[in-house]
């Protein structure tokens, strides 16, 4: 993708602002306090898990933990407990990685119906989305202090997943973890930097949909899952 006529709409706003446009010596300016890079400064990633746990119950999240050995059982478990009949899930290397595809195909032996996300198909992954019981996704940057998923969506991660599904199961590896959202968006910045190549769609989840009227009647699950369930992975 080609950006067309920038310099012309440049210099049509410096014009508007009265002053020629500014094309070097740009500096970045030095702020005498920056709060937002204080906020659990130093917390270590159980730290940062235990502040997650804590913002799930505000965001009307299911929280679990486990490690890479119990992860298989765990997922099974809360696939079981949520009626999971039809399973959208990631096309992602992290399910061999963590052993996720067993259970997958544990699950389409006991006649479930699961399916990788497949960009060949196009318009079929959103509608089988849309009739899925649940929806599984990897959680790449994990914001403690807001219990948010950060998720690169591209072609083998298509947002539907984590939006259309009756309930969103996120797993989460706890080296994921972040204090908040200055950390996530340097290091989607960082990564930019480095040449690194970066989802052009960055999705930012936290819980379940929520709503609330005028009258501040909470209503969870308008419009996404009506459930959520974390689960965080000891991956050291």
């Amino acid at each position: 993708m080609t950006i067309q006529n920038r310099d012309a709409f440049l210099d049509k706003l410096a014009n508007s602002l009265g002053r020629p446009r500014i094309t070097e010596g740009v500096v970045r300016p030095k702020w005498s306090l920056s709060p937002q890079w204080d906020v659990y400064e130093g917390y270590s990633k159980d730290e940062l898990v235990d502040v997650l746990e804590k913002q799930c119950k505000s965001i009307h999240t299911n929280f679990k933990k486990t490690d890479q050995n119990g992860l298989a059982d765990l997922l099974k478990e809360v696939i079981k407990s949520h009626d999971g009949n039809k399973v959208i899930a990631v096309n992602d290397k992290r399910n061999a990685e963590y052993g996720v595809d067993v259970v997958y195909g544990d699950l389409r032996s006991e006649g479930k119906d699961v399916r990788l996300w497949d960009w060949t198909i196009g318009k079929e992954n959103q509608v089988f989305s849309e009739q899925a019981d649940i929806g599984i996704t990897f959680s790449d940057i994990t914001l403690a202090e807001s219990g948010t998923l950060t998720l690169f969506n591209d072609k083998d991660n298509g947002r539907s997943i984590s939006l259309l599904p009756r309930v969103h199961i996120a797993i989460i590896p706890k080296s994921t973890m972040v204090p908040r959202m200055t950390q996530a968006v340097k290091q989607i910045h960082e990564a930019n930097q480095r040449g690194q190549d970066v989802s052009s769609c960055v999705s930012f989840i936290s819980g379940p949909s929520n709503s609330a009227d005028i009258e501040m009647n909470l209503i969870v699950g308008v419009h996404g899952p009506v459930e959520s369930t974390y689960i965080v992975v000891d991956d050291k």
